[in-house]
């Protein structure tokens, strides 16, 4: 059973004055709680350390050299595959960081999907619960598990110091009209700030500009009127397999750029491998029974699953499958791609019957725990729910 503390006070000031007043409008007016998940420090240890052994087990359950069998089985688009591979093959193309979703369950943490790629939540984590604690009076920063943004620090100065022949300029991107993503990408910005980073420019993806050719090779966007610059560092918060799918020549472009070390771009493209639900039943199939993880499969399971497509995203097209029975579905646009099988985990539940799941971050290592609430399907406009560690 979950237990919850109420957080008094207003944070809405807090993020309005850092510019955010996409977390408290419209239809995310409801999606801060006003309370906070107790944890004991030993629970929250125990999400940290998942976190941490489920990276290295990631790490060690890809071959080397990656088969082309294994790209087919995660849905990894073909036009991709190049980038995969040299990203892989190349420690200078750094995971800068992911969320793990999680279950707590009686038997400990299991492994719900790993956010490689695109993982957002960000400002939520790092800042919004920190506020709501501070709101509410509880100034002492040990009483939370979150230690994101210095993660991030951290996973941003490494990154820079590994590519020493590169400019030290970073330009972020995003999917144009979304200011949660905008939000998203200001927090890495602004570490990326901390980290040393000479230049930090954000702007939607469709503003960007792009060459292979020439004096004017590399990646560029406008920062002032008439004056534009090349970056040699590149953040974008638009999912690889979209890119590959809705804009083949841009990736092509950006693919022949980051091999011949024009520009290198975060997250790298090998984080599809991780991104990928198909690594799920990988992963099952490399350490069965490990556990932190559920029993998986590219095929239906006996009993009680979950069945989802391999790249959706959201919580779209997640069906739920009981002794042969559909039990409950999200529609979406992913219906067609292939689809993993994952064993049902009952989430930990509060006194209304909501159901909590835990949202580890790594950069890293692990770093930063966040939940998210709801009555059915966890999806990204699920309540937010700060944690506090218990005394």
């Amino acid at each position: 059973m979950i237990r919850l503390l109420p957080l008094s006070g207003d944070v809405t000031p807090a993020i309005r004055a850092l510019g955010w007043d996409w977390a408290v409008e419209d239809a995310c007016a409801a999606y801060l709680a006003t309370e906070a998940v107790q944890l004991t420090e030993r629970q929250a240890e125990e999400l940290l350390n998942a976190a941490d052994t489920l990276y290295d087990m990631l790490v060690q359950a890809i071959p080397d050299p990656i088969p082309d069998d294994l790209l087919q089985l995660l849905a990894i688009p073909q036009n991709l595959w190049g980038a995969v591979r040299h990203s892989w093959n190349d420690e200078r193309h750094w995971h800068l960081y992911g969320r793990f979703d999680l279950a707590s369950t009686p038997e400990g943490p299991k492994l719900i999907e790993f956010n490689a790629d695109t993982a957002t939540s960000l400002p939520e984590t790092a800042v919004v619960q920190w506020a709501s604690l501070v709101a509410a009076g509880h100034k002492d920063e040990q009483r939370q598990a979150n230690g994101l943004f210095e993660g991030l620090e951290g996973q941003l100065r490494e990154w820079r110091e590994l590519n020493p022949d590169l400019d030290p300029s970073l330009l972020l991107v995003h999917l144009p009209g979304s200011a949660e993503d905008e939000t998203n990408c200001a927090v890495v910005a602004e570490a990326a700030r901390e980290a040393g980073f000479a230049a930090v420019h954000l702007c939607p993806v469709d503003a960007m500009q792009v060459s292979v050719t020439g004096e004017e090779r590399g990646v560029w966007a406008q920062i002032e009127d008439e004056q534009w610059q090349r970056f040699g560092f590149m953040f974008k918060l638009v999912p690889w397999e979209i890119l590959a799918d809705e804009e083949p020549e841009l990736t092509a472009d950006l693919v022949q750029l980051l091999q011949s070390r024009d520009v290198i771009i975060a997250n790298p493209a090998y984080t599809l491998l991780f991104q990928s639900k198909g690594i799920l039943a990988w992963l099952w199939q490399v350490f069965p029974h490990h556990p932190l993880l559920l029993e998986a499969a590219m095929e239906d399971l006996s009993g009680h699953f979950v069945r989802k497509p391999l790249l959706g995203r959201e919580g779209q097209n997640v069906a739920e499958v009981d002794n042969g029975r559909l039990t409950s579905s999200v529609p979406g646009e992913y219906d067609q791609q292939p689809q993993v099988r994952q064993r049902w985990a009952d989430l930990p539940t509060d006194a209304q019957g909501r159901k909590y799941q835990a949202g580890v971050f790594w950069a890293g290592e692990g770093c930063a725990i966040g939940f998210r609430r709801e009555r059915g399907v966890i999806t990204n406009l699920s309540e937010f729910v700060p944690h506090i560690l218990a005394d």
